[in-house]
């Protein structure tokens, strides 16, 4: 694997392996990797990120990388530089790998056809989230063992979500169920064809799924109005104490973040005995790891 854009096209072993090459990377694991020792991983941020540049970033170090952090902000960019232009002077310098988190989907495809460097997509636009769906995929596989037949539902503003069409991807060639439910604005079309069921009924579907993934209201992305308010939004989407009633005993509570407390997750859901978002964010450097290592 030279490059990760993304989940599309995976076959179910090639996930399965890398995800097993992420269990050796858990701290106490097997492997003691530093194949990347006198190299640098360049993380290239568009836009903004907290948990995925941390993540890639630990991620890099433990296996012996130098690490450039490069933001959008205070670059050439503002004056009028390129996307190919930027990459390609960064490539210049010598990473081994470039981590791409850009607003524009397709932009880490572009970058892979122009460089002899690894591309890793840390996120393009509404396309996908590939590094999140395997941490996420890896976060379950951790407490099921594995996904056959299990229902993992996915509420909110899929229609904006990178990460929501990764994990359908992902979780469905795992064997599992994907249940897509939000307002019927924010259900883009194409979801069945990605292999996901559909529906608009979040009290309904709790009681049926065995983890529950919620997205953030991507306000910044939306040009127009998808619904009322956001409070109309939290009342019929929104995962409140309430509604974890309804839930299966042992069904798990997912964010990939950062959350909107209150109004997708109510605290007391976010901090509490079902969540396993901190979980997902600490399996995220290992995760992070093997694709480092096999990218690169």
């Amino acid at each position: 694997m030279r490059h990760l854009l993304g989940i599309e096209g995976w076959r179910r072993e090639e996930i399965e392996t890398l995800l097993d090459r992420a269990e050796a990377h858990l701290p106490g694991g097997s492997a003691q990797s530093s194949v990347l020792q006198g190299k640098v991983v360049a993380n290239l941020f568009f836009e903004d990120s907290t948990r995925t540049r941390t993540s890639f970033e630990m991620a890099a170090k433990m296996l012996g990388a130098q690490v450039l952090n490069w933001t959008a902000q205070g670059s050439s960019v503002s004056k009028g530089e390129t996307l190919l232009d930027t990459v390609r002077n960064i490539e210049a310098t010598g990473p081994v790998a470039l981590v791409i988190r850009h607003r524009s989907s397709g932009a880490p495809h572009l970058v892979a056809q122009h460089v002899r460097c690894a591309v890793i997509n840390a996120g393009d636009g509404t396309h996908e989230h590939p590094s999140q769906a395997l941490l996420d995929a890896f976060t379950l596989r951790r407490h099921w063992g594995r996904l056959d037949g299990r229902t993992v539902l996915i509420v909110g503003d899929i229609l904006h979500s990178r990460v929501a069409r990764s994990n359908i991807l992902c979780l469905t060639a795992l064997g599992a169920r994907v249940v897509a439910c939000g307002p019927p604005t924010l259900l883009p079309v194409g979801l069945r064809e990605l292999g996901a069921d559909v529906t608009t009924d979040l009290d309904a579907a709790l009681p049926k799924a065995d983890a529950v993934m919620c997205l953030r209201l991507q306000l910044e992305r939306q040009t127009e109005s998808f619904f009322p308010s956001t409070r109309e939004f939290s009342r019929l989407f929104g995962l409140t104490a309430a509604r974890t009633e309804r839930m299966k005993p042992e069904a798990l509570v997912m964010h990939p973040g950062p959350i909107n407390r209150g109004v997708e997750l109510a605290p007391a859901v976010a901090d509490g005995a079902r969540s396993v978002i901190l979980e997902q964010v600490a399996n995220g450097v290992a995760v992070r790891r093997a694709i480092l290592e096999v990218c690169s």
